[in-house]
C-alpha cells in the first residue's frame, strides 16, 4: 500500500506537471514557428467583430446541451434507485464536474454526483453511474475507429510523431479489441453481476452492483443514444470553433480527426487541470494532416475546456456550497 501511495504521489505531483511543462513548451515552440503566425493572429481578432461570433455564442449554448444531456442520462440510470428531477441531475452533474478537475480520467466526477442522492442511495448508484460513462466511451471508441479508418491514408501519408507512428499502427486494432470487450461487458452487464456474486471473497460488496442486474437492453439502449447525442453535439463545438478561429478544415476532415482526438483522450490517463495542454498537442498533431494553423487550435483547444469544464467546474463549486452532506440527526 505504502508503495501504491507512494507511486500516486509521484505521477501526481511529478510527472504530472512535468509532462504538463513538456506539452506546454512544445506546443510554445511550434506556435512560434508556425507560418504567417501574424496573419493567423489578425484573423482571429477579427472573429470577434464579425458575423463569425454568432459561432461563439452557439459553442457556449451547446454547452448547456451537452451537460443537459447528460444530466438526463444519469436521471435515467439512477431511477430505479431513487428517482430525482432533471434539475437536480443537472446540479449533480455540474457539481460531478466540479469534482473531476483535480482528479485523473475525473474519477472525482462520481463523488460529486452522489452527494445529491440520500445517504442510503449513495453507493449504490456509483455503478449506474459507471455505466453511463462506459456507454459514453462505447460511442468515442466507435467513432474513434472509424475515424483511423477513414483517416489512416491520410495519417500513413504524413511524417508525424512517433506516438502517433504508434497509433497508426496498433491503434486499430487496440480500439477494435477494446470495443468488442466492452460491448459485451455493457450488453451483458447482469451476467457479469451473477458471475460475480459467486466469487466468496467480494461476494460481501455486490450490494454495490446489484443495481446494474435490473438493467435491461431498452435502458442500455437509451444511455447509448443520449451519448450519441452528446458525441454529435461536443463534435458540433468543434466544428463551429475551426470556423470561428479561422481553421481550414471541411465538416468530413473535422468530424473525423476530431473523432480520433476525443479517442486518444478518452483512453490516456490525464488530470482535468493538465487536459488543456494535452489536448492542444494532440489535437495539433492530428490536424497537421489538414492545416498547419497551430494558433487557431491551440485558441480552438482552449475555449473548448474554458467552456465546457471550467465554467461548468464554477458553477458545480458554487452548488456544492448548498449540499447538506449528512442529515441533522446523523451528526447530533
Amino acid at each position: 500500500m505504502k508503495l501504491n501511495k507512494n507511486i500516486k504521489i509521484f505521477l501526481n505531483y511529478v510527472l504530472g506537471p512535468l509532462l504538463f511543462a513538456w506539452l506546454s513548451y512544445s506546443v510554445f515552440q511550434q506556435i512560434k514557428d508556425q507560418p504567417h503566425l501574424e496573419e493567423s493572429w489578425l484573423n482571429i481578432k477579427a472573429s470577434f467583430s464579425d458575423a463569425r461570433v454568432f459561432n461563439f455564442i452557439l459553442v457556449f449554448v451547446l454547452m448547456f446541451v451537452n451537460w443537459s444531456l447528460e444530466a438526463l442520462k444519469w436521471k435515467i440510470s439512477v431511477h430505479g434507485v431513487q428517482p430525482v428531477t432533471f434539475f437536480r441531475s443537472l446540479k449533480a452533474i455540474f457539481s460531478g464536474v466540479s469534482f473531476s478537475v483535480t482528479t485523473p480520467n475525473r474519477t472525482g466526477e462520481y463523488l460529486g454526483r452522489v452527494l445529491y442522492m440520500d445517504e442510503g442511495n449513495r453507493l449504490k448508484v456509483i455503478s449506474l453511474t459507471i455505466l453511463g460513462s462506459i456507454s459514453q466511451l462505447l460511442i468515442t471508441i466507435f467513432f474513434g475507429l472509424l475515424g483511423l479508418l477513414i483517416l489512416r491514408p491520410d495519417i500513413t501519408s504524413m511524417n508525424l510523431s512517433g506516438w502517433i507512428e504508434w497509433i497508426k499502427n496498433l491503434g486499430i486494432i487496440g480500439a477494435f479489441i477494446a470495443f468488442i470487450v466492452l460491448t459485451v461487458f455493457y450488453f451483458r452487464i447482469g451476467w457479469l453481476v451473477k458471475w460475480i456474486d459467486k466469487i466468496p471473497a467480494i461476494k460481501k460488496y455486490i450490494w454495490l452492483i446489484n443495481e446494474l442486474e435490473k438493467t435491461d437492453t431498452t435502458l442500455l439502449i437509451r444511455l447509448l443514444s443520449i451519448s450519441l447525442l452528446r458525441y454529435l453535439v461536443f463534435a458540433t463545438q468543434y466544428f463551429l470553433l475551426f470556423r470561428f478561429f479561422g481553421v481550414e478544415v471541411n465538416w468530413w476532415q473535422g468530424f473525423w480527426a476530431t473523432a480520433i482526438v476525443f479517442f486518444v483522450m478518452a483512453v490516456t490517463p490525464t488530470i482535468e487541470l493538465f487536459e488543456v495542454v494535452k489536448k492542444m498537442y494532440i489535437t495539433k498533431e492530428i490536424f497537421a494532416i489538414f492545416t498547419v494553423n497551430t494558433l487557431a487550435i491551440g485558441f480552438v483547444t482552449t475555449t473548448i475546456w474554458f467552456i465546457n469544464l471550467v465554467i461548468p467546474a464554477t458553477i458545480g463549486s458554487l452548488l456544492i456550497l448548498g449540499i447538506k452532506f449528512f442529515k441533522k440527526d446523523e451528526v447530533a
